[in-house]
């Protein structure tokens, strides 16, 4: 089960990264962005689902464990916030997003570094 995990997890660090800095590089949002969040998203949470079954008691109520819940909440709701950006057509909204993108990408890479570091200190 750790080898999927870890699989998931940088599967999900990658589509991320894609989707966020494509995103910023092209300065709008754009219907493939979505799908790349999308596919982030279910890796995030396949990766964070294999991780919770190999962690003793399943969901751990510490840093790495709450960041992490966080982290894909965040997830979660920028990808449903993209998605509702993209159905209205606004465009203003479409040209500022990578703002937010960028933003929610560098939270989410605290429980992805902490999972990391954590884990090699065991």
């Amino acid at each position: 089960m750790l080898v999927y995990a870890i699989i998931f997890i940088n599967l999900a660090l990658l589509f991320y990264t894609v989707g966020v800095w494509s995103e910023k590089i092209q300065k709008s949002l754009k219907g493939w962005h979505i799908v790349i969040f999308w596919i982030g998203l279910v890796f995030d949470t396949l990766g964070t689902t294999f991780m919770a079954g190999i962690a003793k008691g399943g969901f751990q109520l510490d840093f790495h464990g709450i960041t992490g819940f966080l982290a894909i909440a965040l997830m979660l709701i920028h990808v449903i916030w993209a998605t509702w950006v993209m159905i209205s057509k606004n465009k203003d909204m479409q040209l500022k997003f990578h703002k937010l993108s960028f933003i929610v990408w560098i939270l989410w890479l605290v429980p992805f570094a902490s999972g990391a570091i954590f884990s090699m200190t065991k």
